[in-house]
């Protein structure tokens, strides 16, 4: 998200209103945020952070003292722009997935148990043993709580998706499925297909560890060149 790498950033990013609290975690970037933090600040809104996560909170709990969740969530993102996915926690309990109307950032709802769940990848599901369900529409807002979880829609969501590339390309893990495919696959087939494109002479195939690894391997595979470790990825 937008903002400067320090601990003050670091999600989620919890609040406390009314002795109450609410937190955020989310992926993506509001490309309004600047202008919303301006207009809240001018009504006396103080921030702790740099992030444009916090701008989403201070927009929820202003139309939370308004209504009810379902109305304060759907205000918020009616005035929120850009790419992102989101889950909220509110003071009962709740937790709501939002995703963006043109469902740039992806957002999967799974089951653990009788438990629903939501990640920005699937990947997470493995580690806590939970099963995938589905991924949320584009515009999609899902609200879990002890009755069960029902799903409303962003009051602009896109007709068609508009899905970044870049998760496949970097982002998102290759264990992990995004927009219905498997990442790993994806990665592979991209550098089959440039290699049919754009042949080169060459001794070898290298990858920058570690989201270039499928490509390469891809790469090698279509173009008939041996695929070798020229880098190494320092992971301290």
């Amino acid at each position: 998200t937008t903002g400067d790498s320090v601990i003050t950033n670091a999600q989620p990013f919890v609040a406390n209103h009314r002795h109450r609290s609410y937190a955020v975690a989310h992926n993506g970037n509001l490309v309004n945020a600047h202008t919303l933090k301006e207009e809240l600040e001018e009504n006396g809104s103080i921030f702790q952070t740099t992030m444009d996560s916090e701008v989403f909170l201070h927009l929820f709990i202003k139309n939370l003292i308004k209504g009810d969740v379902e109305t304060a969530v759907l205000n918020t993102v009616s005035k929120i722009e850009g790419a992102y996915s989101m889950v909220l926690l509110t003071c009962k309990g709740e937790v709501i997935g939002i995703k963006d109307p043109n469902g740039f950032r992806p957002l999967a709802l799974g089951k653990l148990n009788v438990h629903y769940v939501l990640a920005s990848e699937t990947c997470a599901f493995d580690l806590i043993q939970a099963d995938f369900i589905r991924e949320l529409d584009p515009g999609e807002i899902v609200i879990i709580n002890e009755d069960g979880i029902r799903s409303i829609q962003h009051p602009r969501a896109a007709v068609h998706k508009s899905l970044c590339i870049f998760e496949y390309i970097y982002f998102a893990r290759p264990d992990s499925r995004i927009f219905d495919r498997m990442v790993y696959t994806v990665r592979k087939e991209l550098s089959r297909q440039l290699a049919r494109e754009h042949a080169v002479e060459a001794d070898m195939v290298i990858a920058v560890p570690d989201s270039g690894v499928p490509a390469a391997m891809g790469y090698a595979e279509e173009a008939g060149l041996p695929l070798e470790l020229g880098l190494i990825r320092n992971h301290y």
